[in-house]
């Protein structure tokens, strides 16, 4: 990466004070330190601010009756003032002290418009949302991606092309795919990331899995034109993900304790999908695959990140 090349952090938050701490130790401990970190809260209630502002963040504040993804990215853009602007969800952390040095490098290219991270989970992980990010998130690297699938929790886009194409303040969701979608329309590439790690602590309850799927399913019709997926074809995904859940599982010697949570978040996640494209069309294959079809039966080789894992057991601000 350019010795020149600014590069900041963008970071929506609400209620975050459980998460926070942790990934903002863990930033301060990069081979490669943000230049700038602005937070974009949107009517926190709990210690998030002040945890924020504990480790020298930048705040700015967005009413809860204006947000949306896409404006709260805007309204931190804005703030940023980096060549680079890293988006990440406050409820994740790095693995690795190059996570912000390699996100960054892609960037060396200037074709390249956007790069992401991979995502895992951790002992809180649901066993099927662990398997969704195996599907998402795989462990081999990509410097110019075909398709537009990317996701804002562990991203990174080019402040020229973000004035060129701001982010759709009114979609409910995959604010991310519609831009790189944009993006790549204007001849601007697509980098992924597999050695640039985070986890992603998911603890939803299952009607917010129900309502997370349902949104991003609206914002996809939105996104690709009119799509559907039929009463049938989300009873079929439903069984095959969870006959696929249940397979790796056992082989894992982990079945019994995930036997109920499997069908329970395959339910969720199929039913607010299938809400979500009610009377709409067919979407298109390849990203359909990537978002809803079970994790093809090979194993996969662990990315290696050329750098030390990051040690959170003695610091207590980042519990």
């Amino acid at each position: 990466m350019s010795d020149d090349m600014t590069v900041g952090m963008v970071i929506r938050t609400l209620n975050e004070e459980r998460h926070i701490g942790r990934l903002l130790a863990g930033l301060q401990r990069q081979t490669r330190r943000p230049d700038q970190i602005v937070v974009v809260d949107s009517g926190s209630s709990d210690a998030t601010v002040d945890i924020a502002l504990h480790y020298g963040c930048e705040v700015v504040h967005i009413a809860p009756k204006d947000f949306s993804f896409g404006r709260a990215l805007n309204v931190g853009c804005r703030a940023a003032k980096t060549d680079v602007m890293v988006f990440v969800s406050a409820h994740v952390y790095p693995l690795f002290d190059t996570y912000l040095e390699l996100l960054a490098k892609p960037f060396e290219d200037p074709q390249v418009a956007l790069s992401y991270g991979r995502q895992v989970g951790d002992h809180r992980t649901k066993y099927s949302e662990s398997r969704v990010l195996l599907k998402w998130f795989p462990t081999t690297s990509s410097a110019e991606q075909e398709n537009p699938f990317c996701n804002n929790a562990n991203a990174a886009v080019r402040r020229t092309v973000w004035e060129e194409i701001p982010y759709d303040e009114e979609l409910t969701g995959l604010e991310d795919l519609d831009w790189a979608s944009k993006a790549q329309a204007k001849g601007y590439k697509v980098a992924y990331v597999a050695e640039s790690p985070v986890v992603h602590v998911h603890e939803e309850t299952w009607s917010r899995i129900v309502n997370r799927y349902r949104r991003e399913a609206i914002a996809y019709q939105r996104i690709m034109g009119n799509q559907k997926m039929s009463p049938v074809e989300a009873l079929r995904l439903f069984v095959g993900n969870t006959a696929s859940d249940f397979v790796h599982a056992a082989r894992e010697g982990v079945l019994a304790s995930n036997v109920v949570s499997i069908p329970a978040f395959r339910a969720a996640q199929f039913y607010g999908a299938f809400q979500g494209f009610a009377n709409t069309e067919e979407p298109s294959e390849q990203l359909k695959r990537r978002f809803y079809y079970p994790l093809e039966m090979k194993p996969q080789i662990e990315a290696q990140a050329p750098g030390r894992p990051i040690d959170y057991l003695d610091d207590e601000t980042s519990q």
